[in-house]
């Protein structure tokens, strides 16, 4: 790669980190002013609106609901989405909007992709062009792409009350977040973003499919429909369910060079926001721009590591000597795999931004990335997708991290751990670790059935370590609700159609439910003010703990399982061999 192509990939990655840093206190406001019921600018119009759906569906708004009361609501809503979901796709040859004229999904696909977009992973075991119809993908998968994501930032403002109130007892109401996250979040920006979206190219339409000539005589079907605003919820809500199966690597969802750029800035910017809000309903900015800068150290690390990686190639085909053409393209970095029209920098940013959010949305295949290249995405979804992370889901978890630091710093000073004035006791460190566990304990035992069952091994694509991090990357994706697949993995079965299932749900709703007890505990407790005793928790020091403890706690679980996927691949192609 010349030295002037890989100035510009550093450049692309400061410059992206400059314009999300900026755009992060501006719209902290604004989510501060909206879940804490203060006038914004879009009241005057949606204010009615949400009165209106809080006295159709008999919601109180001014009802304070405890977090059993809470999660209750969150578990309702998600199993009636579910619900409604799957009968969508079981009907889907009888509901209108179907000009393809697509048929019901299988059972085991049904519940597959019912689970997946309820739980925020949009992971895909189809081809969306050639199985779902316009009305599915518009009132199946969008509607749920808005509901999955909203109850994401609702249940993150549920945590910072549980630290920023005291002596209570309620975490707020969970249908009034809910709607105010879709109706004064999610809404206005997606109908932002699909209209420049639709400047840049992407379809927004009802047409089925349109016939084009090629150069060679032959006929081609090309497949369109409500592409934009799909696309559009689909990054502003860290979903990544693609209209096509090629997802952001078709040029329908991602046309050009500046569409990709904004798309990752808006997979990025709710999350990012959501710190600041955090700092200010705690009325301490510092405290989120704390949370901030963690995050940015490690998705810095990342970007920085995949990028090297790629532009590096693969040194095998140097001396191997078999394709002139193969070896040619190596020579200016790894570009298996990627678009021509986005390069090896732009690739591998968005893998990593995708990946550290909970975003299934890849504009290149992870499978063809080198081994160290293909690494850095499976490590971000195993540090809990908390670089940022999922909208609302990102901030919770980092937060669940910040106490474990804390606790860990105050048994090696011997006092009781302390966060924002609230004493972190027994209880709130066995519900925290009870959250964070379930992930590595149901990957890795999905993960080991999945090696020895020979259904399961049916599907893979590649032998050896390649074929196992296929595997690993499949559970690793849907536990940590991330959604994006390594690609080579024949995943339309019903084993993995119903593990993966599995795997999702626990990695949604066996975080959520510690999650919100702990903010229960939390939120009763009263504030004790600092001293010269406590543990500063925006400072550097904070920081460079809480990255150590993100750290730490996913490599060293998850070293033996990346041991025997991308690190050997990896010694194994600077010895010469592929896979």
């Amino acid at each position: 790669m010349t030295a002037s192509a890989t100035t510009d990939g550093w450049l692309l990655i400061a410059l992206f980190l400059l314009i999300l840093t900026l755009a992060t206190r501006p719209l902290g406001g604004y989510l501060k002013r909206v879940f804490e019921g203060e006038r914004t600018w879009l009241s005057i119009v949606l204010g009615p609106v949400e009165r209106g759906f809080y006295k159709l569906a008999g919601v109180r708004s001014n009802e304070d609901q405890t977090w059993i009361r809470y999660a209750t609501a969150m578990l309702v809503f998600s199993l009636g989405g579910y619900l409604l979901l799957f009968a969508i796709q079981q009907l889907q040859g009888w509901l209108p909007l179907n000009p393809q004229g697509y048929g019901a999904l299988t059972g085991d696909l049904s519940l597959n992709t019912a689970v997946s977009f309820v739980t925020n992973t949009n992971w895909q075991s189809y081809g969306g062009e050639s199985t779902m119809s316009h009305g599915t993908q518009m009132f199946g998968l969008a509607v749920q792409n808005f509901l999955s994501a909203a109850t994401g930032i609702a249940l993150a403002i549920a945590l910072i009350r549980g630290f920023a109130r005291e002596k209570g007892k309620g975490l707020g109401n969970f249908w009034v977040d809910m709607t105010r996250a879709t109706l004064y979040v999610l809404l206005p920006l997606s109908i932002l973003l699909s209209l420049f979206l639709v400047w840049q190219g992407t379809p927004q339409n009802f047409i089925g499919a349109t016939e084009a000539t090629t150069l060679e005589g032959a006929k081609q079907l090309i497949a369109q429909g409500p592409v934009a605003s799909q696309v559009a919820i689909k990054m502003l809500g860290t979903n990544g369910g693609g209209f096509f199966n090629a997802n952001a690597a078709h040029p329908f969802e991602n046309p050009t060079a500046l569409a990709n750029f904004v798309q990752m800035l808006a997979i990025f910017l709710i999350s990012a926001a959501l710190t600041n809000t955090f700092g200010r309903m705690v009325k301490n900015e510092l405290q989120g721009w704390a949370i901030y800068s963690a995050m940015a150290v490690l998705f810095l690390a990342g970007a920085g590591a995949s990028f090297w990686a790629e532009s590096a190639g693969n040194p095998a085909f140097a001396s191997m000597g078999i394709d002139q053409t193969a070896s040619l393209i190596q020579s200016g970095g790894n570009m298996e795999g990627k678009e021509a029209r986005f390069g090896i920098a732009a690739s591998t940013l968005f893998a990593t931004v995708t990946t550290d959010a909970s975003c299934g949305a890849v504009n290149s295949m992870h499978d063809s990335f080198t081994p160290l290249g293909g690494a850095v995405p499976l490590v971000n979804i195993m540090l809990g997708e908390v670089v940022f992370g999922g909208v609302g889901s990102g901030l919770y978890g980092m937060l669940l991290f910040a106490i474990v630091a804390l606790f860990i710093a105050g048994l090696m000073v011997g006092r009781t751990p302390e966060y924002l004035g609230k004493k972190i006791e027994a209880r709130e460190i066995k519900l925290t670790v009870l959250s964070i566990l379930c992930m590595p304990l149901a990957l890795l035992g999905f993960l080991a059935v999945a090696s020895v069952s020979p259904v399961a091994l049916q599907g893979l694509a590649n032998a050896g370590p390649h074929g196992f991090s296929e595997m690993l990357y499949a559970y690793t994706s849907a536990v940590g609700n991330n959604g994006s697949a390594f690609a080579g993995l024949t995943a339309n079965t019903p084993f993995w159609n119903l593990t993966l299932a599995a795997a999702m749900m626990i990695g949604r709703f066996a975080v959520i439910v510690p999650m919100l007890a702990v903010a229960g505990s939390l939120v009763a407790k009263s504030k004790s003010p600092p001293t010269s005793g406590s543990f500063p928790t925006d400072g550097p020091l904070f920081i460079g703990l809480l990255v150590a403890i993100v750290v730490i706690v996913g490599g060293l679980t998850y070293f033996p399982a990346l041991a025997l996927g991308p690190v050997v691949e990896h010694l194994a192609m600077l010895a010469g061999s592929t896979f």
